[in-house]
């Protein structure tokens, strides 16, 4: 008896860390909606003159050209001279997340 007491309870806490992980990862993408990014269709110019000069500026890469610029709280993508996209950085080391694409050489 104790044995199925066991085995349900590490069950209900194997099932419940991925709900708690979820919720986590949730409330992450309302604030980064929330926070101040670049926002899609902008320019290059527009994004300099709002945020400043990135930390680190990518070269243009493929066809169409996409070019990625890094702040310290987010990285921006433009497709030629326009923004893509605007992703958040990671909050904390500890953060589980997508793995970075590795540089080509």
């Amino acid at each position: 008896m104790s044995t199925r007491l066991i085995a349900s309870a590490v069950v209900a806490l194997a099932l419940a860390a991925p709900a708690l992980a979820d919720t986590l990862l949730i409330e992450r993408v309302q604030r980064s909606d929330s926070a101040a990014m670049p926002t899609r269709g902008s320019t290059m110019d527009t994004v300099r003159a709002q945020f400043g000069e990135p930390a680190t500026a990518h070269a243009a890469v493929g066809q169409p050209p996409i070019t990625r610029w890094e702040y310290p709280a987010f990285s921006v993508y433009f497709e030629y001279s326009h923004v893509i996209n605007a992703v958040m950085h990671k909050s904390a080391p500890q953060e589980i997340g997508p793995r970075p694409v590795a540089e080509s050489q």
